[in-house]
């Protein structure tokens, strides 16, 4: 049988071929054996308005939880971040009911999740850690992360303890979150000496927000071959456009409308961002918060990947299309210059 290829075919395989380049492709998370998408999907929004920070958002009902992972999966995102801390276990729970109900068996999905440090000794990690399994119910945890840097314990009793479960297989990789870069080398160093690798460090980065790059947490974290993991990376939505086009939408976003960024004079400080930002995503056909997160995890190489979230279908699905295109060097560069002009 002939198996040369026909010109029709060799064009559409061509063709193919070219449509896949353009868009953000997967990448190693830290120096583990996580190969992840640029964008993960944020969980906090699925707290079912449980807990102290779970009342930040609305109770969205399982249903609205099952679409927006479902979309999110088919739409080339294969990891998923959630905590303890979000509603108290719910938000955990919420994930393993939605994949379950989707068909995602444990293993073909990658589940992040975090221990709460405030007003705990590092024992607790190692006490709750059974909890955090249950919880996700047969999903198995491929990162766990320190949520906070404040605890009752050092970073190396917390590094002990991390080190000595992910050596007894309860979870695959140890990352951290919102750590200084001194803290994060202290962490690295400490599991080291386990023969172990930090994967990560989750923190509160976006166009809005770029203290990682004075501080010395995104340096430090290359040096060492970190993965940041961006929270916020829409800014609480104001990197979407809608509040500077309808600031009339502001008195309904709860906590949110009390930030300086919503207030009139923070808007007509990122007003001209926002403007950049349409005006890139018009040559792809995307939006400003697609072309937000697609600066986000490409401006630093792979270094940095992003968690947003989503209490709509609509937003899981423009999380998903901000990564089908790839801004240019000169597109990247102009963003950057609109960015440092908010500050």
């Amino acid at each position: 049988m002939n198996q040369q290829l026909k010109p029709f075919e060799i064009f559409v395989i061509l063709y193919i071929q070219k449509g896949m380049e353009q868009q953000l492709g997967l990448r190693q998370l830290g120096q583990s054996n996580l190969i992840v998408s640029p964008l993960g999907l944020g969980t906090w929004q699925f707290s079912k308005g449980k807990g102290l920070v779970g009342k930040y958002w609305t109770n969205l009902s399982d249903e609205d939880i099952r679409q927006i992972v479902k979309v999110s999966l088919e739409g080339g995102i294969n990891w998923i971040d959630t905590a303890e801390i979000y509603g108290k276990g719910e938000s955990e729970k919420a994930v393993a009911r939605a994949l379950k109900s989707i068909g995602i068996k444990p293993g073909e999905v990658m589940i992040a999740t975090k221990w709460w440090p405030a007003l705990r000794f590092a024992s607790n990690i190692e006490r709750t850690i059974d909890q955090r399994r249950e919880a996700l119910d047969g999903y198995p945890i491929d990162l766990y992360q320190i949520h906070q840097p404040f605890s009752f314990s050092s970073i190396p009793d917390e590094m002990n303890s991390m080190g000595r479960m992910a050596k007894q297989g309860k979870f695959r990789y140890i990352g951290v979150s919102n750590y200084s870069a001194a803290k994060m080398e202290r962490a690295y160093e400490e599991l080291g000496r386990y023969g172990l690798r930090l994967t990560s460090n989750q923190v509160h980065y976006n166009l809005l927000n770029r203290k990682i790059e004075q501080n010395g947490v995104l340096a430090k974290a290359k040096e060492l071959g970190i993965s940041i993991v961006a929270y916020s990376p829409l800014a609480q939505g104001l990197l979407t456009g809608k509040f500077h086009d309808n600031p009339g939408l502001i008195k309904n976003t709860g906590m949110r409308k009390n930030l300086p960024g919503f207030s009139r004079k923070g808007l007509e400080k990122s007003r001209a961002l926002i403007g950049k930002l349409k005006e890139i995503g018009a040559r792809y056909n995307a939006s400003p918060a697609q072309v937000a997160l697609n600066w986000l995890v490409t401006f630093h190489g792979d270094t940095v990947v992003a968690i947003p979230g989503a209490t709509k279908l609509s937003h899981a699905q423009d999380n998903v299309g901000a990564m089908k295109f790839r801004l240019t060097q000169d597109e990247l560069r102009a963003i950057d210059s609109a960015s440092l002009a908010c500050e």
